[in-house]
């Protein structure tokens, strides 16, 4: 599913490894960020591991722009949020992911452009880096374990972010074998049924045939039947067809 509204800005502050560019670019591709910014990475850029690590998101990775600066990189943005788990000596707002992902929503529906800020993978970010944000986004990480990989920190608010954005709505990726069974399915394996259940006589007495195929139908209308399911059964009674000699052809998958 294609977001539409502008996506956060992803920006990475002097990185180290292309291994670790790559797979935060990965991480935003999984959930709709397209925006990478880089400030000084350490190997320059393009960079060949950061490719190799972006595992087919090359889209993030072909369109990340280099900064000098970390202000330059910040300069067409409305309200950043910086990343960190260490307590700073500056006055700003914390926030967590659930709610720094209402905020950047919010941000984005009203036109404005935001942006999440992910430190040098040794030492995070520094102070003068935190200053320049508007507020600082923490994660519930245990104390004596707090740091994590960029990656799975851009993972970790990409999801509350696309969650946050979707609302209720989960796509979900399915093939036609999977969808719900149309009318005309069911009434295909009613028919097939029925035609089958009279060659073998069961319909009898012959005054009770009406009452005795609504209830079948009533039963099978209870299913709540796949395509697939449909086809499954249909295959089932075609198979005892063929055993009399009999053998009705079943829609192909």
């Amino acid at each position: 599913m294609t977001v539409s509204s502008p996506s956060p800005v992803v920006i990475l502050v002097e990185p180290q490894l292309g291994e670790n560019i790559g797979a935060a670019a990965r991480a935003m591709a999984n959930f709709g960020l397209t925006d990478l910014r880089l400030v000084a990475p350490r190997d320059g850029w393009p960079n060949e591991r950061a490719v190799a690590a972006a595992s087919r998101a090359d889209h993030d990775i072909e369109g990340a722009r280099v900064f000098d600066t970390l202000r330059e990189a910040l300069a067409d943005l409305n309200h950043v949020l910086a990343t960190t788990a260490r307590s700073r000596e500056l006055t700003k707002d914390v926030i967590g992911p659930a709610e720094a992902a209402r905020e950047l929503t919010d941000i984005a529906a009203s036109g404005g452009r935001s942006g999440v800020l992910f430190g040098r993978e040794r030492s995070g970010l520094t102070n003068d880096d935190v200053a320049l944000a508007d507020k600082i986004l923490t994660l519930p990480v245990e104390p004596s374990f707090s740091s994590l990989n960029i990656a799975q920190a851009v993972l970790v608010i990409a999801y509350e972010w696309r969650k946050a954005h979707l609302g209720d709505t989960i796509p979900f990726q399915t093939n036609d074998a999977a969808l719900p069974a149309t009318k005309d399915d069911l009434h295909g394996l009613f028919d097939h049924l029925e035609s089958a259940l009279d060659e073998a006589g069961y319909f009898q007495p012959d005054h009770m045939r009406p009452t005795m195929t609504r209830n079948l139908r009533g039963i099978l209308h209870k299913g709540a039947f796949t395509r697939q399911d449909v086809r499954t059964l249909r295959g089932v009674v075609a198979h005892l067809e063929g055993r009399r000699g009999r053998h009705r052809k079943v829609p192909e998958e």
